[in-house]
């Protein structure tokens, strides 16, 4: 083992080869504080990755640290099988189903992540179909560049081939239509247009399997890992509501990453004028502090297993679903989410932000387009501006600047061809002031 490799120990790391990982600087979180972490040897750096599009209220919340610890002192942990739970557990799920009233949501099952969440959401909507006497219904539509996480359900309705290719064959069943991709797509310039054309595309796959077949559309409000921040244009969802509606097809929103604010509205469907069928929800749910993630269903959906015979039993769970430890840390956070109204300052910070990175394209050729949406911002690199066309592969021209804002005291993601910001959702102007200033000079030290 090399000595860079030791820093992680006999670790694999996600997301990386571990030839990949003995090659670079690491960098060992030791601490944080608000939107600051601070690595082994005292440095401290400016977190506007979030930890990872997750911690929403900040790091080092003293109140997170007493909930976490009270609850610590009364039972860490115990199961939520058949009869069996715990208060902060049933707390939680009265909580999140207050906060999504406005989407008529009735039921949570929770699970540890995002990946849970979403596979929970699949499993879900085939056996409500099979309750309603339709188990023809199996497939799933979902959208290129969408992410929905590395469980093989959640792999297989992924719209990127590289989080595929290394594990398939992959679920049958599994279909994806155009993203509407405001930069990159060669249908129309017009958003309006683009968004229908990619709701027809919805309609015409729904005919060609039959809308017997499909039970459900699967989406993120705004496209995170899989496209760089993918925002849609605003008739794109109400058109997949009313085309769901019209075929009876069930819509799940993966809330993962938009869920509780980071968008700047409460939830990126909220924020797009519809209410889906099911939502799933992680990552801000606990603001990472612990991990945790939910799956929940509406009044609609949920009144299927309304039934007495054994196919009402949901032959699904987690042993740490519901962890007690888990859950009143979320009931702290989302707390603070609304006595904070973190997503009105992520929809006033985030505009402010991106106004400050608007600059950047004047400056730098290298720099395709500068897209956010409240605290969900990206910075996608090109090799050519005019033809838009994309870095190749082994480009390491967006971990190089990643590298370079580093040196100067700030996190960004790296990833693909783009830099992506999803910073606490505590994030002041003062602090988009230090980013961008220092994003500028990353650049500078790359291109200059």
């Amino acid at each position: 083992m090399s000595k860079t490799a030791s820093n992680f120990g006999p670790m694999w790391l996600g997301m990386a080869s571990p030839r990949m990982s003995e090659q670079v600087d690491p960098l060992i979180v030791e601490r944080g504080e608000g939107v600051y972490v601070y690595d082994k040897d005292g440095n401290r750096l400016l977190d506007s990755q979030g930890g990872l599009w997750c911690v929403n209220i900040g790091h080092g919340r003293p109140e997170m640290k007493e909930a976490i610890t009270n609850q610590l002192d009364k039972i860490a942990c115990y199961n939520n099988f058949v009869d069996t739970s715990n208060n902060p557990a049933i707390e939680l799920s009265k909580k999140v189903i207050s906060m999504t009233q406005e989407e008529d949501m009735a039921r949570v099952m929770f699970c540890s992540g995002g990946s849970d969440a979403n596979e929970t959401a699949l499993k879900l909507a085939r056996q409500y179909w099979k309750l309603k006497g339709m188990p023809e219904r199996t497939n799933f539509i979902s959208m290129q560049y969408g992410y929905h996480g590395v469980h093989f359900g959640g792999m297989s309705i992924n719209g990127n081939d590289y989080y595929k290719e290394p594990y398939g064959p992959v679920l049958p069943g599994c279909y994806q239509i155009p993203s509407p991709f405001t930069y990159r797509n060669e249908i129309s310039d017009d958003p309006v247009e683009l968004a229908e054309h990619c709701a027809q595309k919805f309609e015409e796959k729904l005919l060609e399997l039959g809308p017997e077949t499909v039970a459900a559309f699967i989406g993120e409000p705004i496209q995170g890992a899989g496209g760089g921040v993918v925002i849609p244009p605003k008739n794109f969802w109400p058109r997949i509501r009313e085309i769901c509606d019209k075929y009876e097809v069930l819509l799940i929103c993966d809330e993962v990453i938009t869920g509780f604010g980071r968008s700047g509205s409460m939830f990126g469907s909220r924020g797009a004028g519809i209410a889906p069928d099911i939502m799933c929800l992680a990552k801000g749910i606990s603001s990472g502090y612990i991990p945790l993630g939910a799956t929940v269903v509406n009044q609609r959906v949920a009144s299927a297993w309304e039934v007495d015979g054994p196919e009402g039993l949901i032959m699904h769970g987690f042993t740490y679903m519901g962890h007690p430890l888990a859950c009143a840390a979320g009931l702290t956070a989302l707390s603070i989410v609304e006595k904070e109204n973190l997503p009105a300052n992520a929809a006033d910070v985030g505009a402010y932000f991106l106004q400050q990175l608007m600059p950047l394209l004047d400056k730098y050729e290298a720099i395709g387009d500068v897209r956010g949406k409240g605290l969900m911002i990206a910075i996608e690199l090109v090799k050519d501006r005019a033809t838009k066309e994309p870095l190749g592969h082994d480009d390491e021209s967006p971990l190089m600047v990643s590298r370079a804002a580093m040196q100067r005291g700030l996190i960004i993601r790296a990833l693909a061809n783009s830099l992506i910001m999803s910073p606490p959702l505590i994030f002041s102007k003062e602090n988009a002031d230090e980013a961008a200033a220092i994003i500028d000079q990353a650049f500078a030290a790359v291109y200059s």
